[in-house]
């Protein structure tokens, strides 16, 4: 049971981490107010302030888990609107490491639905909890402070409005989950504290997404395929079963390489990647719109956990601490956990203390961001700090990903740990480590092939 802590929290940014933490804080706030420069629609529209929107966005099964936790039937609604249960290891086509992993049944469900249908969804219920307000159309100025300035007391906003003038919105606590273009650091400094450290890591990603009428026939049956990039590859695409019949092709250029935009270009860049998995799914297919790209320049992480003065009443989440390369499917189910351990900061009764929000904070986000960036340090071309550990992992995981084309429990081990339901640590055990090199050096023997499906077990319709 959460103890009412005071009268008003505020969070800034009404996307997936914002309306997490709003869901999270109405359980410790008698009025939460979330505000957004965009306006929101009222159903499932792409948004002009969230550009990769449009694209594919997986919500892998650890943090659908943790999204149903906080809000329970929300699985159950996105399934009614047509998004698909998808099995992360039995429904997918993987190409990891230039390797097709073979494909298992296993416990990693999540439902498949298109980032606006999500955000909607979450939207919805959130902005029915009691107390809950969503102030779209609203901008944030700057942060109002105690006299002494060790005490965030509210936020100057600026509704977007005719006639509409600068005021104060009061607050007991304010969260900024404005994403990537967060000013938190500029108004700290602003008010004389030293902004965060910012690591960053360039990986110049760039999506360019079609929609297609869904037809598993042309996938084999299968709900997705991925051919991820891979050194020396940097190219790469993905298919996502979504929603209303739909599916979501995406073509995935890394370190400058950016595929066309043109309808031609396009499909042309799907026909030269070096599996025709993509390609031939699509090449018959009527596309519903035309080629949108989004570029991604860099993973970024705000070091709020080593500032050694921060003012009280301030919190940052999602992507305003700390945003990865998409092409990992970790966002969403970071901010998450994140409101999952909000919420655990909430049940003492009092205020949450930002300097230790932030130490907590970074142990949730470490795993994912070590993830993220050991394997875009894989590429020489990436810069970046390779410490031993990520010299291991990126020499070791190889062997698995080779391995798990001919073993099923090497799939279900490997993404568990991508699915953020294991720690990564379980893939360096000793049992797993034995069925790696087993396989290893059985393959280099034999150089024998198997099945890329393992014998399926009887299951219910979808």
């Amino acid at each position: 049971m959460v103890t009412r802590i005071g009268d008003r929290a505020v969070v800034l940014g009404a996307g997936t981490a914002g309306l997490l933490a709003a869901r999270v804080l109405s359980d410790a706030y008698s009025d939460v107010v979330v505000i957004d420069h965009d306006r929101l629609p009222d159903g499932a529209a792409a948004r002009r302030c969230v550009p990769q929107g449009r694209h594919i966005h997986v919500l892998v099964a650890g943090g659908m888990r943790a999204m149903e936790e906080l809000l329970p039937g929300l699985t159950a609604d996105l399934v009614g609107d047509g998004a698909p249960m998808v099995d992360q290891c039995g429904d997918v086509r993987w190409y990891l490491g230039g390797h097709r992993l073979r494909q298992a049944e296993s416990d990693l469900t999540a439902v498949s639905a298109s980032r606006p249908n999500l955000e909607h969804r979450v939207r919805s219920r959130v902005a029915a909890r009691p107390g809950v307000r969503i102030v779209d159309r609203c901008d944030a100025l700057g942060l109002t402070v105690s006299r002494d300035g060790r005490k965030v007391t509210g936020v100057r906003v600026l509704r977007r409005a005719d006639g509409s003038v600068e005021e104060v919105l009061d607050a007991d606590l304010v969260v900024d989950a404005t994403g990537r273009g967060s000013r938190t650091p500029a108004w700290l400094e602003r008010l004389g504290y030293h902004p965060p450290e910012r690591e960053e890591v360039r990986v110049d990603l760039t999506y360019v997404t079609r929609t297609y009428a869904s037809d598993p026939a042309l996938m084999g049956g299968d709900l997705g395929i991925l051919l991820a990039p891979s050194p020396p590859y940097p190219r790469g695409a993905a298919i996502q079963t979504i929603e209303n019949g739909r599916c979501l092709v995406t073509a995935v250029g890394m370190l400058g390489h950016r595929p066309p935009s043109s309808p031609d270009g396009w499909v042309d860049f799907l026909r030269s990647l070096p599996r025709p998995d993509v390609y031939d799914a699509i090449r018959d297919a009527e596309p519903l719109d035309a080629p949108r790209s989004y570029h991604f320049p860099a993973s970024r992480r705000q070091r709020y956990e080593r500032c050694r003065r921060l003012p009280e009443g301030l919190l940052v989440t999602g992507d305003a601490a700390c945003s990865f390369n998409p092409i990992y499917a970790q966002g969403m189910s970071v901010a998450a956990f994140e409101a999952g351990l909000l919420a655990e900061h909430l049940k003492g009764g009092r205020e949450p203390d930002p300097h230790r929000w932030f130490r907590d904070m970074a142990k949730v986000v470490d795993v994912p961001w070590d993830m993220a960036t050991g394997g875009d340090l894989a590429w020489p071309q990436v810069e970046g700090r390779r410490s031993a550990k990520v010299r291991l992992a990126n020499r070791y995981l190889p062997l698995v990903h080779a391995a798990a084309a001919q073993d099923p429990e090497l799939v279900r081990a490997f993404f568990r740990v991508a699915a953020m339901v294991d720690p990564p640590g379980t893939l360096f055990a000793a049992p797993v480590v034995g069925r790696v090199l087993r396989r290893t050096i059985s393959a280099c023997a034999a150089g024998s092939r198997t099945p890329a499906r393992e014998p399926a077990t009887p299951r219910p319709p979808r």
